[in-house]
């Protein structure tokens, strides 16, 4: 696939299906990577919540930090998450062996961190990418391992696929990314709104 175009300055996305609700996300380049931050607010039919997050990532797109916060009826929760090479991962300063591996975040509130494989890894068409990641349910902030691959069925400069499977959920479906590597089609999930 041919480089990403830069990302924009903000990006936002209609959540539908599992969800109603709505994210935005800003992007800002750091000396020394990019820092992601947003927010979602949700209703999935059973509790009202709303979840802020904040990644770092280094210029390589593997993730180093993320503080996440969930906000619901029943009062606020707050965790941060760690990873290096060499420690691996821990959730608020205890080691998860079990997230060996895995070098993305993803969020179950959030459209945004799809991107992050993406961007990260260089995809060929055809070729099927395994890619756990450290997910992080809402509304509770439970962080499990999520195995997921990512094939690229169709790389244009504006419109880019890819065949998603996750066997910790047993889904599959097309995801469609601008050129700069955002979501702009989830089905059940996401929609990008701007």
């Amino acid at each position: 696939m041919d480089r990403m175009t830069s990302l924009p300055a903000a990006a936002s996305w209609r959540h539908h299906g599992t969800r109603t609700g709505f994210e935005v996300a800003f992007f800002a380049a750091t000396p020394g990577g990019h820092r992601l931050a947003g927010r979602t607010t949700a209703d999935d039919g059973a509790s009202m919540w709303s979840i802020d997050y904040a990644v770092i990532v280094d210029r390589a797109w593997r993730t180093l930090e993320a503080r996440v916060s969930a906000s619901t009826a029943s009062g606020e929760t707050h965790m941060t998450l760690t990873r290096d090479d060499v420690s691996g991962w821990s959730v608020e300063g205890e080691p998860r062996p079990e997230l060996h591996g895995c070098v993305d975040i993803d969020f179950e509130s959030s459209a945004m961190t799809n991107m992050l494989p993406v961007r990260r890894l260089e995809m060929i068409e055809g070729v099927t990418r395994e890619v756990p990641a450290a997910f992080v349910r809402a509304p509770d902030l439970r962080v499990e391992r999520l195995e997921q691959r990512y094939t690229l069925i169709e790389a244009a400069p504006e419109r880019v696929v890819f065949h998603y499977e996750s066997s910790t959920f047993d889904f599959a479906c097309e995801l469609v990314y601008d050129g700069a590597g955002l979501v702009t089609g989830y089905p059940g999930i996401a929609t990008r709104h701007a």
